[in-house]
């Protein structure tokens, strides 16, 4: 991710903001889910809607989680 792209960014959740390089999507939600799901982090409804939307594009894969202690 460029610093361009990065400050465009900001704190902004995946309802606000994607990479512009849509062929990089799926790898970012991929870590966004994640990274909300080892730290315990909550979603809102409005993102897990888009989270939920833009995943059925993503081709299906098996992803490990290691949860924070």
């Amino acid at each position: 991710m460029s610093a361009k792209s990065n400050r465009s960014k900001a704190d902004k959740d995946v309802a606000e903001w994607l990479p512009p390089a849509e062929g990089y999507r799926c790898t970012y939600l991929t870590d966004w889910t994640v990274g909300k799901t080892r730290w315990g982090l909550t979603v809102d409804q409005v993102e897990a809607d888009v989270l939920h939307r833009l995943a059925a594009a993503c081709p299906d894969s098996e992803v490990a989680v290691t949860l924070a202690r």
